[in-house]
């Protein structure tokens, strides 16, 4: 493994353990020619998912595209960035022990909604409100009636009843 610091192809291992669930191996190396010490992840290499979009398009699977929707819809939240990447290992997971090498976008948006329905309800509003494309007020009172059953708000009817209208 070459060193980012000074490309010294000379490194050694200094220190392995597991990492990411047992997923991946974390490496501490050191290198010989500058001395620094850096960190590497062997993972096993997955196997080719392709992504079929609404649209009928199809893509090839990117963890960092998974992980940008869940950054994004948590983002300014109070959630640790620790539940973020084990939501994002646990969708993946979803997706490569799958037999059928190709998942709707749909499928994927329904898997990334469920967990953030659990992490954070804002999160959740926030992904929910783009990965089904809300045209009005309605649609977004529909889905928060849903997600908080019980509590006032749950749909148009209901506050028309109270109103009096």
């Amino acid at each position: 493994m070459r060193c980012p610091y000074c490309g010294n192809p000379k490194t050694r291992v200094v220190d392995s353990r597991s990492a990411e669930d047992g997923n991946a191996i974390r490496r501490r190396r050191h290198c010989s020619g500058c001395g620094s010490r850096f960190t590497t992840f062997e993972r096993r290499e997955r196997a080719a998912v392709v992504v079929v979009k609404r649209n009928g398009e199809r893509e090839p699977y990117d963890r960092e595209k998974l992980a940008a929707g869940f950054y994004k819809a948590c983002s300014k939240r109070e959630v640790e960035p620790a539940l973020i990447e084990k939501s994002i290992d646990e969708v993946e997971e979803m997706i490569m022990q799958r037999q059928d090498r190709e998942i709707s976008a749909s499928e994927v948006g329904d898997m990334v909604m469920e967990r953030l329905r659990g992490i954070d309800e804002v999160a959740y509003m926030r992904f929910a409100s783009v990965y089904k494309r809300f045209d009005d007020v309605s649609e977004f009172q529909k889905e928060l009636g849903e997600l908080i059953p019980g509590r006032p708000g749950g749909s148009l009817e209901k506050q028309d009843e109270r109103s009096g209208k």
